[in-house]
């Protein structure tokens, strides 16, 4: 019974990478807003604007929240990034995130097969396969590590699929493809560098949802789209 359910996993996934194979599909796509909620409060928000120009897709992202308590500012956060596209290949990728008085950055740039990597946590490369932890790009359900888009470090890691489920996000019913993305390390689930649930539709692929915790439940949820 246990072969048969990871053989589904695997069948679903291939059926996931079939349909559509390619990053290039989101070029029908202009503009995706995500209102972020920590234990259901609007702390924040994450908007990618996509633009197709010949065989490349650019896509432009900018993140923001902030958590306060008892008037007091606890985290103020920003990041935006930058990633280009050529024929589902990753090309170029950059991005800089402020927390609080932090700063991270990466730089990521394809030479041949290899993604060549400068981040402020990691400085080397890796195969040319690998993404960065973009969550709107449904093909890292298919992938066995990413690049951190915020430091840029490798982690590895493993995908289940949860099975078809059906969502309500603001009054409107969805049917989702639900997977769990964790790191595959030895770490139990609870510590582990990434654990987090995320939903796609189940026809266009866009990703609807993520849920994670982390001192407090935090949930991304699709808030506009415009083609």
């Amino acid at each position: 019974m246990k072969k048969l359910f990871i053989l589904i996993n695997i069948l679903i996934i291939i059926s996931v990478s079939n349909a559509f194979s390619h990053a290039q599909h989101y070029a029908k796509i202009k503009y995706l807003k995500y209102n972020l909620f920590l234990n259901d409060e609007l702390i924040g928000y994450h908007t990618f604007h996509f633009k197709s120009k010949n065989e490349l897709l650019f896509v432009k992202g900018e993140g923001y929240f902030k958590v306060s308590k008892l008037g007091i500012d606890l985290i103020e956060y920003f990041t935006n990034s930058n990633e280009v596209y050529k024929e589902n290949q990753l090309i170029e990728f950059n991005s800089n995130t402020k927390q609080n008085d932090k700063i991270k950055y990466v730089k990521v740039k394809l030479n041949k097969n290899t993604l060549n990597i400068d981040g402020s946590s990691f400085k080397g490369e890796t195969d040319s396969t690998t993404l960065t932890s973009s969550w709107w790009n449904h093909e890292i359900v298919k992938k066995k590590k990413q690049i951190s888009s915020i430091s840029g470090r490798i982690i590895d890691q493993k995908v289940n699929f949860l099975g078809k489920k059906k969502i309500n996000i603001d009054k409107k019913d969805y049917n989702t493809l639900k997977f769990h993305i964790f790191s595959n390390d030895n770490k139990p689930m609870n510590e582990k560098k990434i654990n987090i649930k995320i939903w796609y539709d189940s026809d266009s692929l866009i990703w609807l949802k993520a849920s994670y915790e982390k001192l407090g439940k935090w949930e991304y949820q699709l808030a506009e789209i415009k083609y």
